[in-house]
């Protein structure tokens, strides 16, 4: 029964994510995150462009507070807005940017929208991305362009974690068109990376003996060298006896 519960659980939060992307899919979206608080549920949502979520004197924000509680019965939703701090190197934020120009310029400029999606990917310091537009272009039978550049891994683990995919849809005259961002950012470690470690160098100075500090150095070699001197022996009783009896 609780295995129920849980997945209940599960398909309203993934049906609250896709009604926010699809409302504020001109601002950016880039994801959504659910959280639980003793105050009700908070809600954060990551955009390029979080002026237009909020809207003029926060009418959009408050109409969509207004519909998550009607439509998904929330006691007291919190949303909460993250701007994203590197759009170009966002996989979602790149793939709906794809999809508004093919849907503004439509199918026939397809090669210059993902050139140049895919030269500021690269231009914002990504070590590869792959862009790959699929449907009814430019003719009337579906195919798929690969757009390319830099290192991408396509299997193991690095390829599960450490590359970004997002997906978008374009709905143009001819039909639905499909698209599929992956970028490789900088801050992932291959596992083949190497860093070199320079080693130290010591620098030997040649000094000449008639330095002040080196015979300074000699000398007190030369001290710590000899042996320490005797201290001497007292005078005792009998030998004071004897100096008085020869005098």
């Amino acid at each position: 029964m609780i295995e129920r519960k849980f997945i209940k659980q599960n398909m309203k939060e993934h049906a609250i994510k896709e009604y926010i992307s699809q409302h504020v899919s001109n601002a950016g979206h880039s994801y959504t995150k659910l959280q639980r608080t003793p105050l009700g549920e908070k809600i954060i949502i990551c955009a390029s462009r979080p002026g237009l979520v909020v809207g003029k004197s926060g009418a959009n924000i408050a109409r969509l507070t207004r519909e998550l509680k009607e439509k998904f019965h929330l006691e007291n939703p919190q949303i909460e807005l993250v701007e994203v701090e590197q759009p170009d190197l966002d996989p979602s934020v790149v793939s709906e940017s794809i999809a508004g120009s093919l849907e503004r310029y439509g199918s026939a400029r397809f090669k210059a929208i993902g050139h140049a999606a895919m030269t500021k990917v690269m231009k914002a310091g990504a070590l590869g991305v792959e862009i790959v537009i699929s449907g009814k272009i430019p003719s009337t039978r579906a195919k798929s362009w690969r757009f390319y550049q830099g290192y991408l891994k396509k299997c193991g683990d690095i390829a599960l974690v450490g590359v970004h995919k997002a997906y978008a849809s374009a709905k143009l005259k001819t039909g639905i068109i499909g698209i599929k961002v992956s970028i490789l950012p900088s801050t992932t470690v291959l596992p083949d990376h190497i860093e070199f470690v320079e080693q130290k160098q010591e620098l030997v100075e040649e000094v000449t003996e008639t330095d002040s500090a080196v015979q300074e150095i000699k000398e007190q070699v030369a001290e710590e060298t000899q042996p320490a001197k005797k201290p001497a022996k007292k005078a005792t009783k009998k030998t004071k006896a004897k100096k008085k009896d020869e005098s």
